[in-house]
């Protein structure tokens, strides 16, 4: 059960304003801005983002932004989850990051060529390990369950929401702190990863951010990047009923597997995509007068991407054609690493409350090979009975994940 959301976006740390403004189609996209401006590189971040207003100086000063992101989400989380006391040795930890503390090892490295290694920071290691986001929760909040991070790329979210619902099916847990985060700041590492993706073959440069990423568009160009955190409360169905918890969203099912094609591009047949989707679908047993009203799509705006997904959901949602709705919502703030998918599963579940599904900023001309509903301009209403979350990472990380209402 999916008792708390929380997020950290290039739209704010407030879940609602986030819902808002993505239903507006912001795009929160902008200039790199020490590329030049003919590269036509893109990328949005959380400005404004101030630590101390979610934990205490020292810890601030101890950590990088990833984890403090995910001290951020988790702090929004719990809240609202009206959740106020956790038992230690019952709450588990999963969290996921793709880039960990790359923020701090860029800024180790200016230190060391600029000023020596005595100016590196002693403490650097506590900050660049990727398992710091959940060492820090587990220390605000005292907890001794278990703790766990992974790092399957941009599946990342969704595995990390998976494993935590496995702990709390098997009994290791009533309680489970989960999600993912990205922090890698406003000019630095993540930036050029994104940047320079032309290199592969992924992009070419775009003019304005409206064209800067475009999900299943026949005219798509590519990726540009982002940072931010999503994070969830889960709780056994025993566990919030027993306290009379509001339950958001159940997570049916979820399932995890490796395309084991290339190092950065899927299979393009989109077959082990799809039998990810059929494994998650199969996990989630839904009732037979229940079907999936939308899928929130992985959709990156990369040619060879988006024809394997389409060609996916084409596969398992064979007979739907234009009943089945589809969205990403790259296009209106980019691609946030193993923090994507959970941003999405925040926002999805918000819309399935209000009954709707969120718009693909952007994309104006849908690629005629997608055999579904391309959500475009506004929210589209819908009597949202299951969702479906894809999230498909270099190296072959597939994972889905099915949610019905709570």
């Amino acid at each position: 059960m999916i008792t708390g959301l929380g997020i950290v976006s290039p739209y704010g740390c407030d879940v609602m304003k986030y819902y808002d403004r993505l239903a507006a189609g912001e795009i929160a996209l902008r200039p790199t801005p020490w590329m030049p401006p003919e590269a036509g590189s893109w990328y949005s971040s959380v400005e404004g983002f101030d630590a101390t207003d979610w934990m205490s100086e020292q810890v601030a000063e101890g950590s990088d932004r990833f984890a403090q992101f995910a001290l951020a989400g988790t702090k929004q989380a719990l809240a609202d989850a009206d959740l106020e006391t956790l038992d230690p040795l019952r709450t588990a930890i999963v969290m996921a990051t793709s880039m960990g503390g790359t923020r701090a090892v860029e800024r180790a490295q200016h230190l060391m060529e600029t000023s020596g290694p005595e100016a590196v920071p002693r403490k650097l290691q506590i900050l660049i390990w990727p398992n710091m986001a959940a060492a820090q929760i587990a220390m605000m909040y005292k907890l001794h369950g278990p703790s766990l991070t992974v790092t399957t790329a941009c599946a990342g979210g969704v595995d990390a929401l998976g494993t935590a619902v496995r702990f709390i099916q098997s009994g290791m847990a009533d309680v489970a702190i989960t999600g993912a985060t990205e922090g890698s700041g406003n000019i630095d590492f993540q930036s050029a990863l994104f940047s320079n993706q032309i290199a592969y073959g992924m992009t070419k440069p775009a003019d304005d951010p409206s064209m800067a990423c475009r999900p299943f568009d026949r005219d798509r160009t590519g990726i540009a990047g982002c940072e931010g955190c999503g994070m969830f409360v889960l709780e056994s169905r025993q566990h919030a009923e027993a306290r009379g918890a509001r339950i958001h969203a159940v997570i049916r099912g979820y399932s995890s597997l490796a395309d084991a094609y290339h190092p950065s591009s899927p299979d393009p047949s989109g077959q082990w995509e799809a039998l990810v989707m059929r494994q998650a679908l199969a996990d989630a047993a839904l009732p037979s007068d229940t079907k999936v009203t939308a899928i929130y799509a992985h959709g990156t705006g990369t040619p060879k991407g988006d024809l394997a997904e389409i060609r996916a959901i084409n596969d398992v949602y064979a007979d739907r054609g234009k009943d089945l709705l589809v969205t990403s919502l790259k296009g209106h703030m980019g691609h946030a690493g193993s923090s994507a998918s959970a941003m999405n599963m925040v926002a999805g579940t918000v819309g399935m409350a209000r009954g709707e599904v969120l718009p693909t900023a952007s994309t104006k001309n849908v690629d005629p090979e997608a055999n579904f509903e391309l959500v475009l301009d506004r929210p589209r209403a819908a009597d949202v009975q299951a969702l479906q979350f894809n999230a498909f990472g270099f190296g072959g990380q597939n994972a889905s994940l099915v949610l019905t209402p709570g």
